[in-house]
């Protein structure tokens, strides 16, 4: 069984960083899939980051794939990983696959405002 802790608070040792990350239990893992808010819509609702969701446009901002703009087509919370819309690696045998991203990499352009209850908890302060 893992053990999880959370006397954690913000040790600067990465070891202790990342067993926490990998012990947290999903409610607090879904905390660590947050992104960057782009500039307007961090003007439009005075927060600087948010949960990223199925259907969120985002732009990524690290790696291969840098400047990509395409949909979340999938969120792995139990991985901490991003599947977007177009980010595809080729596998041996010719068929592509979604390539997991880091949601540290990426930066929302567009939400998804079909959620009433997402409405509310961006708009209150």
């Amino acid at each position: 069984m893992k053990k999880f802790s959370r006397e954690w608070k913000s040790s600067t040792k990465a070891g202790k960083q990342k067993k926490y990350r990998f012990n947290a239990p999903l409610h607090i893992r879904k905390k660590l899939l947050h992104s960057h808010l782009s500039k307007d819509l961090r003007k439009k609702y005075g927060k600087r980051n948010t949960g990223l969701r199925k259907g969120d446009k985002v732009k990524i901002l690290r790696g291969q794939f840098r400047k990509h703009e395409g949909k979340v087509e999938r969120v792995d919370a139990k991985k901490l990983r991003i599947f977007v819309n177009g980010v595809e690696m080729p596998k041996r045998d010719g068929t592509k696959k979604l390539l997991p991203l880091d949601p540290s990499n990426l930066m929302i352009t567009e939400l998804n405002m079909d959620d009433k209850l997402r409405q509310k908890t961006l708009e209150r302060k």
